[in-house]
């Protein structure tokens, strides 16, 4: 055992936490709120996207921690990390990031928003007159909507709902003899109900009021409790476990199974409960006492939670507090175009979300839905919007008697339900549903659409970073090819006869597919590029992803850089490769760009001794995408097109505005020019449309 403990130490290779990795790119997020350069109204946005991450991630990450620390001692040893130590590291900055957050609301948001004539007001900042308006909006918009629950010493529970936040309300001063000097109630607020979590009150000149929800019942308490002539409430949250309770397997009825699993992920396992730290102890320990839930759980907040629902918070119809429009641009030689499949017959095509419009693809999807000569139909589901036009067009192909193929991957976290819907909505319409494979989520973003031209059946295939989402492509940069190469629409049919028959026999020339050729394939690529370092000849690589945390992939980055590979990494999310340290990363250098938009693709470039390859992928390097998903990874074959990424791949090597380093600094402005690459990518793609043709297209 000793012996196997040295070569392990022998081995090990320096790695960033996983966890701690995706708490400094959350960290990344909170930075963009406490940036004076970002518009007011979008720096509370990304205070809203913070907050909904952090939830996630405490419903999914947090929770697994505390199953693994469950785990029996012999169990746990065989982990790389003690979960435990890894939970205590995770709160530590939890909580200094949650300090750091109250901070940037408190001193940063409201006093700009003062300052831009907007008042947030709490129930104690109001005037007479807005004291009469907040009780009359309490009488006819709130109070039918609340259902107090007194906290009495019998041992009812009281269960919080996922998500959801409560008041816990202390109740003193009786007006009655009889009645106790001290009760506890607890009261959900009707977020949902209500429409939104604030209250916007009359403006009086360029004075902007506004409030949550919460304090207009804190300070229409006495309304609900008449007999009781004191108060104090206090915020509490709950996030439960959202990880579904379901076995990695298509059989039986999936559906169910999983439709089964989402209704209990809404009474999951508690992983923490946000509580206001001014809470008494005694109103604290009656809900302890009434929830079940115990002070591992207890996570210290602020006065408010659920700041996601900042996303709704008003706009007051002032446009200079947000960011500048930035109107979808066309596409130069798809607009062009009357038939996208003819337009497609004659060379390939790489749409650029989100500055080009996501309307070509549904365009694609609806010629193909009409038109008389398309036989066949494939697509793979993975996170599609809720009104989706895709879903239709498919739907709407196999009425038209197509042989319409869709694989729906039910297991896309949080967007379950969803996916039941239009899984249920394909198979009602005729079409052939596949709900995943074994063992596997399909993350890849395919279509196929087969023809019958003259006796000779053709194929157009659609591959993409990103997913057929119209919501999502408005703010997600990604990258989607269109294409009717034969040698890459083989490779994608190859892959859809994979989650037809299961078999991994499958033989590609052009896609990497995982779990089948894609890590190997990479793998070659970088063995590639440390020959030719070896041989003295220039060898480099280009790695944009969300993610990197696979350590064999880590491990060969290393290896490269060792023998002299010069490796840039462009890495919006978890990254456990460190670079920079002497002898074994030296060669690697590491940046992050979080902005306007969410960076989603995924980009790898080697260098190849100067006849440089391209590949665009739906994979990050974790071990999940390369071992347990069904990924693609699809070359660039038109020069065109290898121009247009490594443009946008440079603009993003050049950002000194919001790049950051490993460390969370923004990148030295080595030049003076000021390169915002988002900005700098629109202004190029725009450049590209000829004169003479509006440049702008509304989206679908």
């Amino acid at each position: 055992m000793d012996i196997e403990k040295e070569n392990n130490k022998a081995t090990e290779v320096p790695l960033i936490n996983r966890e701690l990795s995706w708490l400094a790119f959350n960290y990344r997020v909170l930075q963009e709120a406490k940036d004076k350069r970002v518009p007011l109204l979008e720096r509370i946005k990304f205070m809203a996207i913070f907050s909904s991450n952090l939830d996630e991630y405490f419903k999914v990450r947090v929770a697994t921690l505390k199953r693994l620390i469950k785990l029996k001692k012999k169990t746990r040893e065989k982990l790389d990390e003690d979960p435990s130590d890894t939970f205590g590291q995770v709160m530590q900055e939890v909580r200094r990031q949650q300090e750091e957050f109250g901070l940037v609301f408190r001193e940063g948001i409201l006093e700009d928003l003062r300052k831009n004539n907007i008042n947030l007001l709490t129930e104690e900042e109001l005037n007479p007159d807005q004291q009469k308006f907040v009780r009359e909006y309490f009488a006819e918009h709130l109070q039918s909507l609340i259902l107090p629950l007194l906290l009495d010493e019998t041992e009812t529970h009281f269960f919080l709902k996922d998500q959801t936040v409560y008041l816990g309300v202390r109740l003193y001063g009786p007006k009655e003899k009889d009645l106790k000097p001290e009760r506890f109630s607890m009261l959900e607020i009707p977020t949902k109900k209500h429409g939104g979590r604030f209250v916007k009150l009359p403006t009086v000149g360029e004075q902007r009021y506004v409030m949550f929800i919460d304090d207009v019942i804190r300070f229409c308490l006495p309304e609900l409790f008449p007999l009781y002539s004191q108060f104090e409430a206090h915020a509490v949250k709950v996030s439960r476990d959202a990880e579904l309770d379901i076995e990695e397997d298509v059989s039986g009825n999936l559906m169910a199974k999983i439709k089964k699993s989402v209704q209990k992920r809404e009474i999951g396992y508690p992983a923490r409960l946000l509580y206001d730290p001014t809470t008494p102890k005694s109103l604290l320990e009656a809900i302890m006492a009434h929830t079940g839930i115990g002070e591992e759980e207890l996570v210290e907040g602020s006065k408010y939670h659920n700041f996601r629902d900042f996303f709704g918070f008003p706009d007051f119809d002032l446009p200079d507090l947000k960011y500048s429009p930035q109107p979808t641009l066309v596409h130069p030689l798809l607009e062009q175009e009357k038939s996208l499949i003819d337009a497609m017959k004659k060379q390939d095509y790489l749409v650029h979300y989100p500055y080009q419009s996501f309307d070509y693809v549904l365009r694609l999807f609806n010629e193909a839905a009409r038109d008389p000569k398309v036989t066949a139909i494939s697509a793979t589901l993975y996170r599609v919007a809720e009104d989706s036009e895709i879903a239709k067009a498919l739907v709407k192909a196999a009425k038209n008697g197509k042989l319409v193929t869709v694989v729906v991957e039910l297991k896309a976290r949080f967007d379950e339900e969803s996916n039941i819907f239009w899984a249920g909505k394909l198979q009602k319409a005729g079409a052939n549903v596949i709900l995943g494979t074994p063992d596997l989520k399909v993350h890849s973003k395919l279509g196929l659409i087969t023809r019958n031209e003259e006796g000779k059946l053709m194929n157009y295939a659609y591959l993409s970073t990103g997913n057929y989402n119209e919501d999502t492509s408005r703010i997600y940069c990604d990258h989607a090819l269109m294409t009717s190469n034969p040698s890459i629409t083989r490779d994608v049919e190859q892959v859809f006869n994979f989650f037809m028959d299961g078999q991994p026999d499958k033989q590609f020339k052009k896609l990497l597919m995982a779990p089948i050729n894609m890590r190997d394939r990479f793998v070659e690529l970088i063995d590639r590029e440390i020959k030719h370092a070896r041989q003295g000849k220039p060898a480099s690589m280009i790695l944009k992803m969300n993610a990197l945390q696979d350590e064999r992939m880590i491990r060969k980055l290393y290896d490269a850089s060792q023998a002299g590979v010069k490796i840039q990494l462009l890495v919006r999310g978890i990254c456990c490769l460190t670079p920079g340290i002497e002898g074994i990363s030296e060669n690697i250098t590491l940046r992050s760009i979080v902005d306007r938009y969410l960076e989603h693709a995924r980009v790898y470039i080697f260098h190849n001794d100067g006849d440089e390859q391209y590949y665009i992928a739906s994979a990050d390097w974790m071990t999940r995408n390369l071992n347990r998903r069904v990924e693609v990874a699809f070359p660039l074959l038109q020069q065109d097109l290898v121009e247009q990424v490594r443009t946008i791949i440079d603009l993003q090597l050049a950002d000194n505005t919001k790049a950051r380093d490993i460390h969370n600094d923004y990148c030295a402005q080595t030049t003076q020019n000021q390169v915002r690459s988002q900005y700098a990518t629109y202004d190029y793609l725009r450049q590209l449309i000829p004169a003479g043709m509006n440049p702008e297209r509304k989206s679908a």
